[in-house]
């Protein structure tokens, strides 16, 4: 596994971890002094960091295409 993948398996392994701690306590969204705490708002940044991973993952991997070619 090169550099750059270990390094986003990293990142999705502790933003998953961290999905785990929000959903397993849900809290609400609230303001104070005027600054809001939008918990729905975090959890939806944290899928989209997942998302993210899962293709720069994806485009990382090595993949193999089977072709053929025919001659008339």
């Amino acid at each position: 596994m090169s550099n750059d993948q270990t390094q986003i398996a990293a990142i999705k392994s502790q933003t998953l971890a961290r999905i785990a701690e929000i959903t397993a306590e849900p809290k609400p969204s609230y303001t104070i002094d005027g600054q809001s705490i939008a918990w729905a708002d975090y959890l939806r940044a944290l899928r989209g960091t997942v998302d993210w991973c899962d293709s720069r993952l994806a485009a990382l991997a090595p993949c193999e295409i089977r072709s053929r070619g025919i001659s008339r």
